[in-house]
């Protein structure tokens, strides 16, 4: 009761005091009656007993209505839903964990049900070898053996996602441990059979491949649940004891890359020019080849042609032939052919060349002060050998046939 009850300090309606308790009992269940529907007052007894039992019922209804509401839930488009039965999950007939797609679900109140829900769209991120940043070392993740008996610094991060939620929920104690040891085994593995310049070079992309392959079947083994969406090489180095020497093997790696390179370099410029001096020089020769086929194919069919006309008419053909023999000797000279053997004095005189010469020498220049003579004029034979000579070619003549 309030302080400013006019009741306060009365008892039975009169006097001072203490109020009844009695009294205020009475008054707090008939006011309760009067909320749930009961009919009489302090007085009538049987009449607040029932509507006490009917808000009972009232409230009996209100809490089931309200524990069958609880069953409602939603799924995100990017989650899965699990519902477990007495903490078991339901199965289908393979054997396979039923889960729940997007959208509003109903599922029997607890605690006869409940559901987990998964997100299978999360990408997480686990780090092997370091933490939050790569100086941050974790030296008993990090540092590998090779094949070639080499240790090096291998820091990588691994990004993975839920796949399968049944499997993820109920096969796994602790999925980041999980794949925390599966990344650093099958990383360990594939370092062992590369050598140390192919996990710090030349073969860095397929040590990374190789190895995500590898984690991801260890995990499909155990039934994990997890996918690996991409496996992260951040930093490859020797240890730091041996930073200096190694550092000294890579600047003569890269002298002996930069040599190799300039060489290639070299043999583009020269091989290619050796080539085409080779193919021209064997051009050449083809062509010698057959310009010297085809003149002889020529002369021998010009003798098949001049042997077949020889033949027919012997003397006819070897006139011919010596008089175009003298007509090809004699074109080029600026001699003057006398004959002598009918004793007259015709002289055979190259016209076409004395034309040709003075023609030449009228269009000089003018500062010549004297055109060279052409000597046209015929030598005279010695007197003692002119008759031996006009035997010698009487005889030469008569020997022919």
């Amino acid at each position: 009761m309030a302080l400013n009850d006019p009741q306060w300090g009365r008892r039975g309606g009169g006097g001072d005091g203490p109020p009844d308790l009695d009294e205020l009992w009475n008054r707090l269940r008939q006011r309760i009656s009067g909320v749930f529907g009961g009919r009489g007052g302090l007085r009538d007894g049987g009449g607040a007993g029932g509507g006490f039992a009917g808000g009972a019922w009232v409230i009996a209804a209100l809490v089931l209505i309200v524990w069958l509401a609880s069953g409602l839930y939603i799924v995100d488009a990017s989650q899965r839903g699990v519902v477990l039965r007495f903490g078991k999950p339901e199965r289908n007939a393979a054997g396979t964990v039923v889960t729940t797609m997007p959208g509003p679900r109903w599922h029997l109140p607890w605690p006869i049900e409940s559901v987990e829900i998964v997100n299978v769209s999360e990408v997480r991120t686990i780090e092997i070898g370091y933490r939050t940043n790569v100086k941050m070392k974790v030296l008993k993740e990090s540092l590998m053996l090779t094949q070639d008996e080499n240790i090096i610094d291998l820091q990588f991060a691994v990004q993975y996602m839920r796949k399968d939620p049944g499997d993820y929920l109920f096969n796994n104690r602790s999925p980041d441990e999980a794949v925390m040891q599966a990344a650093e085994s099958a990383m360990r593995e594939v370092v062992g059979k590369s050598t140390m310049e192919e996990v710090l070079y030349k073969g860095r992309e397929d040590v990374r491949a190789a190895a995500q392959t590898r984690m991801q079947k260890i995990l499909d083994e155990y039934q994990t649940g997890i996918s690996v969406s991409q496996l992260t090489l951040q930093q490859a180095q020797p240890p730091e004891q041996v930073q200096a020497a190694f550092d000294d093997a890579v600047k003569a790696n890269q002298d002996r890359e930069r040599q190799i390179n300039e060489g290639e370099a070299y043999r583009n410029d020269v091989v290619p020019k050796a080539s085409g001096t080779a193919s021209r020089l064997v051009q050449e020769a083809e062509g010698y080849r057959q310009r010297v086929v085809a003149n002889a194919e020529g002369e021998a069919a010009r003798f098949k042609s001049i042997l077949a006309e020889y033949s027919r008419a012997p003397a006819v053909t070897r006139e011919r032939l010596y008089l175009e023999a003298m007509q090809q000797v004699y074109s080029s000279t600026t001699k003057v052919m006398v004959d002598q053997k009918a004793g007259g004095s015709l002289l055979l005189m190259p016209l076409e060349k004395i034309l040709q010469m003075s023609a030449t020498g009228a269009g000089s220049t003018e500062g010549s002060d004297k055109a060279p003579a052409t000597d046209v004029s015929p030598a005279a034979p010695p007197s003692g050998d002119t008759r031996a000579r006009d035997n010698f070619r009487s005889r030469e003549r008569e020997a022919r046939p």
